[in-house]
Formats: structure tokens, C-alpha cells, sequence
């Protein structure tokens, strides 16, 4: 199978590793991930944040790295894309306030079309109007916003049709696994050359 072409939607303070981690997995596997965030352009950056978690109530934010865009917002036509990541961490607070990040999300679910998303992400996936009859999970603090936009909560790693979703990065094996899963992605591994003695 030849790679497809899937796009993220980051923004500044989103979740470091959901954010790094997926996009470097998927292209390892031979996808093209395009990175954007409204109001940024091809080459600038967005804020990452790590958050960790250590038996409080909630988790402990730091600072991450800083993430290049490789294409600004108003470049890209959602209709050119396979799938699409919706990583978590603060910024889908404050991206979910964009309509053009509303109307892409839907197109991909108007499409039919494979999505991702981990931790806060489905916040904007609620606020798309999207998640109507899913049953999914998110990170556990955003359960009262998805299941008022009507989905059922699971508390795994979960696909249900063309929707993968995750509580947060530990969950990223399971949840990177079920997309490639859903996008037709096929790894082989090669059998080791055989040595002569």
C-alpha cells in the first residue's frame, strides 16, 4: 500500500508527545502528515507541552519543544487529505473557537473519512457537532463534553467506524495501532538473512 496523505491540527500548548509521536510514527511508516494551525504559516512554530502523571488529581504540565508547521492553515483543502489526528493537551480549548477548524473536522466525518484523536482532542470534535451516536473515549476530564454531544463513553483505547480515540499518551501503542489499522496500513517485516558458518 502506498502512503496516504493525513493531516494533524496542532496549536500552541498541545500535548507534546501526542503531538511528536504520532506524527513521526505515521511517517515512518511511509504516510505524509501535514501539521497546520490556525493563523500559522508553513515554517513557524507551535508551543508544545508535556504533561505527566504522578497520582495527583489531575496531570502536571511543563514545557515542551517547539513543533514546526510544514503547511499553513489556508494552504491546505481538507478534500486532498485521507485521515486526520486530533492530538490533545491545551490548544483544542481554544482551536475548537475556530470555524475553519469546525468545518474540517467535519468534512473528514461527512467523508466517512479515518480520524484520530487522544486526550483533549475530542473537544473539538464536540464542538464540530460531530460525535452523535459514537461510542469512544477522551481524556476523563472531557467525558461530561462528549457524552453531552452524544456519544457513549468506553474506557479504553477504543474504534468505533471511522474514529479512533485514546485517553491520553500512554495509550499511544494501542491507539497509533488501531489507526494504522483503520487506514489499510500493512508492515512487514523482513526474515533476517541467513549467515553462513
Amino acid at each position: 500500500m502506498t502512503g496516504q496523505q493525513i493531516l494533524m491540527i496542532v496549536g500552541d500548548f498541545g500535548e507534546d508527545y501526542e503531538i511528536m509521536v504520532p506524527f513521526q510514527a505515521l511517517q515512518a511508516v511511509g504516510h505524509e502528515v501535514h501539521a497546520v494551525c490556525p493563523e500559522k504559516e508553513d515554517g513557524e512554530t507551535v508551543k508544545t507541552a508535556i504533561h505527566d502523571f504522578r497520582g495527583d488529581q489531575t496531570y502536571l504540565e511543563t514545557r515542551g519543544h517547539d513543533f514546526a508547521l510544514t503547511h499553513g492553515f489556508d494552504e491546505i483543502d481538507p478534500a486532498d487529505y485521507d485521515a486526520l489526528v486530533v492530538p490533545g493537551g491545551r490548544a483544542p480549548e481554544y482551536l475548537r473557537g475556530y470555524d475553519e477548524v469546525l468545518d474540517t473536522v467535519r468534512h473528514f466525518f461527512e467523508a466517512d473519512k479515518p480520524v484520530a484523536s487522544i486526550c483533549h482532542g475530542p473537544q473539538i470534535l464536540a464542538a464540530a457537532g460531530v460525535l452523535d451516536g459514537y461510542e469512544m473515549t477522551a481524556y476523563p476530564a472531557v467525558r461530561p463534553e462528549v457524552e453531552a454531544a452524544g456519544c457513549s463513553w468506553v474506557d479504553g483505547v477504543t474504534t468505533d467506524g471511522n474514529l479512533v480515540t485514546g485517553q491520553a499518551w500512554p495509550d499511544h501503542p494501542e491507539w497509533i495501532a488501531q489507526f494504522l489499522d483503520l487506514l489499510g496500513t500493512e508492515i512487514e517485516h523482513d526474515a533476517p538473512a541467513a549467515t553462513a558458518d
